[in-house]
């Protein structure tokens, strides 16, 4: 009873181990590649058979073959900034980046091995690509469009621009940058196909003066804006003191009319004040000297006011005249 046990036992250890082993060996004689994947199968280190591109299952002798990975994708290169003098001896910093794929894995193995050495061969091309294009260009070639242009007009409203600074705005450019970008990949491209690399495409990003060189510019920048800052404020004090001199001679005509208006006014209305005198005086004389007197004692006697005259002065003829009121 025992050894039956016992042999049945036996027999359930080795159907396992068997079933292990059969998914171990199954495990390393398989292997899955992705449809963002392509893959190499190298025995011993060294390359066997054709590159493997197709997604799915496969198949490789296990424990002796390995299989090396490799993406499909585009893939991004993105160089440091490099300080680089142009044509005309003026100092820039370069900023570049460019996408890339790998189209030869086998020849990319052999080459640069992974991405990691073929991102540094990148840096030795692409660098050293953009160096000489940049170096043999001028500065306006690199920062402007082929179709760039700028009319009378468009220079006319540029205020207190120098000849120098016109002649620059009007040069023709004769490559521009994205025929310059072009060239750089070109030439780039050619020596891509030996590392089993396609290059898409490569951009400037970023272009600037350097440190040192940018502090003159900016420091030009400033004297300059500061020249036309004092133009403006002159031609405004000119504008203000056309229009002030303007504002005062509107000023002068119009309170010398005023003034010329009631010069007439007040002459009429003398005139007609000196016609209806005149009326009351024909109608009634008396009447209108008694009432000349009255005003004028109301406004020549006064309670501080002492006046010394002849008691038989005119001045008071109708004072005495005036009959005392009768004591009752």
């Amino acid at each position: 009873m025992n050894t039956a046990i016992n042999v049945k036992s036996t027999t359930i250890v080795i159907v396992a181990l068997s079933f292990i082993a059969v998914l171990v060996l199954l495990s390393a004689s398989t292997y899955v590649i992705d449809e963002a994947e392509q893959a190499i199968v190298l025995q011993f280190g060294r390359p066997v058979g054709e590159p493997i591109s197709r997604p799915g299952l496969h198949f490789k002798t296990p424990f002796v073959q390995e299989v090396r990975r490799f993406d499909k994708r585009l893939l991004s290169w993105d160089g440091d900034p490099n300080q680089i003098p142009t044509r005309g001896e003026q100092f820039i910093s370069v900023d570049t980046t460019a996408r890339w794929r790998i189209v030869d894995p086998l020849r990319f193995l052999q080459s640069v091995h992974n991405e990691r050495g073929a991102q540094n061969r990148l840096n030795d091309v692409l660098d050293s690509v953009v160096r000489d294009y940049i170096s043999n260009t001028d500065l306006v070639e690199i920062v402007r469009s082929k179709d760039w242009r700028i009319s009378k007009e468009d220079l006319e409203r540029v205020a207190a621009a120098t000849e120098e600074e016109e002649e620059h705005l009007l040069t023709e450019t004769k490559m521009g940058r994205q025929e310059l970008v072009n060239a750089i990949l070109k030439t780039a491209q050619k020596q891509m196909p030996q590392y089993g690399i396609e290059l898409v495409d490569i951009r400037i990003k970023r272009i600037d003066y350097v440190r040192d060189v940018q502090q003159r510019v900016f420091e030009r920048m400033i004297a300059e804006r500061q020249r036309m800052a004092e133009q403006f404020r002159s031609e405004g004090a000119g504008q203000a003191a056309m229009i002030d001199g303007e504002t005062q001679r509107l000023l002068a005509e119009i309170t010398s009319e005023a003034r010329r208006e009631a010069e007439v006014i007040r002459g009429q209305a003398d005139a007609r004040a000196t016609a209806i005198y005149n009326d009351a005086f024909g109608a009634d004389p008396e009447f209108y000297a008694f009432f000349r007197t009255l005003e004028s004692y109301s406004k020549s006697l006064g309670r501080e006011v002492t006046l010394l005259i002849d008691a038989d002065s005119d001045y008071f003829r109708y004072l005495r005249t005036i009959a005392a009121p009768a004591l009752p």
